[in-house]
């Protein structure tokens, strides 16, 4: 959360404030709203470290949610929602939750109030640890059966594989068993998410908000100097990190290993013996890299950020239509619909029938052969041609190509089914052609 945001403001260790859902958005000045069942609201200011207070001067159980506005521009075009843990290892918590939601199982401090926050989420970012267990995926149901939108699809759902630093053990490059387990996951929750992205949160909240110090990276060097088998040692356990000769105090060790644990430890001392010389700010750009982090970054852009104007026209139109159908007032009634008719003829408004036909795709609803659903699903998230051909400098003729490979699926070979969302498909890739060639 801290890393997404670029700033340390949530709490990460467990208290009374992680127990609730917290809705980060912008604002012109830093500050926080307890919202109450009732719809009260209590100010609270952030505490000395910039952080949402761990005591909150109101009982959890009565919190709707929390509103914090914050002057950060990362802010300025999303919000984000954190809710705590959506499944309960509680037995009895779970079977309160069963009577709120359905089958949904959410966690049981989350009231009518704070679920809806949930339900109105356009996207969600699941995140689990080690592997996908049985309630992971109910959570995602839950998810997916809380919210009657297009967002409730795998199209709009990605999974987080967090700590993967833990994996290896010690400061051992978790990597190599990170990287396919992701893979594996991303297998079993192919009809829920669109992707399993691995990530050492750790390391991604230190480096992308800013808290690795000068100080820090002195410490970390003179740690770099000692001989490889005492620095090996030292870094088999945090046991052994807290007791064994080092040229550090008991306090900075501490501090490393709240920053970075031992495999950032590891991975930077590594770097530093490598470099002796390499400055505090290029050390958090490489352990940002090594954190998995960018490749979230740019995974919510690509899933979510390119699309998310189309989804929200989409949601328009519908009320819209809904609305023309109810009104008394057939000339009204009239007018809408014919407003409408023109929104639909416009080339815009392709996206939308192409985010639907990948739905149906991803959920299963229409079967289509797989590579067939991963090139929907990409023109559908994407207007790159290289990504959505996984072919490097693809460009307007390759579109056309894919065009006219959909075009003659439609036509032989596929089921009326498929022959309907063939041809959303071959029309979508002739209009992103059309705009790659006027660009």
């Amino acid at each position: 959360m801290n890393a997404l945001i670029g700033r340390r403001v949530a709490p990460t260790a467990a208290g009374e404030c992680t127990r609730v859902v917290t809705r980060f958005r912008y604002g012109p000045a830093d500050r926080i709203d307890v919202v109450t069942r009732d719809g009260a609201r209590r100010s609270l200011p952030l505490d000395d470290d910039g952080m949402i207070p761990a005591r909150l001067g109101v009982p959890a159980t009565r919190v709707a949610y929390l509103d914090v506005t914050l002057t950060n521009d990362r802010l300025r075009t999303l919000t984000v929602v954190d809710t705590p843990g959506l499944s309960s290892t509680d037995t009895a918590s779970s079977d309160r939750a069963a009577r709120v939601v359905g089958d949904a199982p959410f966690d049981d401090d989350i009231d009518a109030d704070s679920e809806r926050e949930v339900a109105a989420a356009e996207a969600v970012v699941y995140v689990f640890t080690q592997a996908v267990r049985a309630d992971d995926v109910r959570a995602l149901d839950a998810f997916h059966d809380a919210s009657a939108r297009l967002a409730a699809s795998p199209i709009n759902a990605l999974a987080v594989l967090a700590k993967v630093d833990t994996l290896a053990g010690g400061a051992d490059d978790p990597w190599p068993i990170a990287a396919p387990l992701a893979q594996q996951q991303a297998g079993l929750l192919a009809r829920t998410v669109g992707d399993v992205v691995p990530l050492a949160g750790l390391l991604a909240e230190t480096a992308g908000a800013g808290r690795l110090t000068d100080a820090d990276r002195d410490a970390l060097t003179r740690l770099a100097a000692l001989p490889g088998p005492d620095l090996q040692l030292l870094l088999t356990s945090v046991d052994l990190f807290r007791t064994g000769p080092a040229p550090l105090d008991a306090e900075r060790r501490e501090r490393l290993l709240a920053r970075l644990d031992l495999y950032g430890i590891g991975y930077a001392c590594a770097q530093l013996a490598a470099e002796p010389r390499l400055g505090t700010g290029e050390l958090v750009r490489r352990l940002l890299a090594v954190s998995g982090f960018p490749r979230l970054a740019h995974t919510l852009r690509q899933s979510f950020g390119w699309r998310s104007d189309a989804i929200k026209a989409g949601w328009a139109l519908t009320r819209l239509e809904r609305l023309a159908g109810h009104t008394g007032d057939p000339r009204l009634r009239t007018r809408v619909r014919d407003a409408l008719e023109d929104v639909l003829r416009d080339p815009a408004y392709h996206r939308l029938r192409l985010l639907d036909a990948a739905q149906r795709a991803a959920t299963g609803a229409v079967r289509l052969p797989a590579d067939r659903e991963t090139e929907l699903i990409r023109l559908a998230t994407s207007d790159d041609p290289a990504y959505i051909l996984g072919r490097p400098g693809a460009g307007a003729k390759d579109l056309i190509a894919a065009a006219g490979r959909w075009r003659a699926y439609a036509v032989d070979g596929a089921g009326p089914a498929q022959a309907r969302i063939a041809h959303i498909a071959h029309r979508g890739f002739q209009l992103l052609a059309q705009e790659v060639r006027h660009a």
